[in-house]
């Protein structure tokens, strides 16, 4: 039996689900200004996934492109406090 799909299955879950409270607190600290740290890391780990094989490979892959796509939810997160959705960090102008 192949239980690959099934690991990677779980852990897009895991990362994905891990990312969304990732994002809605790293804009309210640093606000969306932090994105270059995203894309950085994104890039980092897509780079080290070509150094690995099989299922450690897919699963660091997959971290650097939630990473990259982060950069673009911060900028919506931005907008979404805009609009009232979420708490603006007190202070922040």
């Amino acid at each position: 039996m192949n239980f690959e799909p099934v690991i990677m299955g779980v852990a897009a879950l895991a990362i994905i689900g891990a990312f969304h409270p990732i994002v809605i607190k790293a804009e309210y600290h640093f606000s969306h200004r932090i994105w270059p740290a995203f894309g950085a890391a994104g890039l980092l780990l897509l780079a080290a996934s070509v150094f690995l094989d099989g299922l450690p490979a897919y699963i660091v892959a997959f971290l650097g492109v939630t990473c990259l796509w982060s950069v673009v939810e911060l900028f919506h997160q931005k907008r979404r406090v805009e609009k009232g959705w979420y708490p603006k960090k007190p202070g922040r102008k």
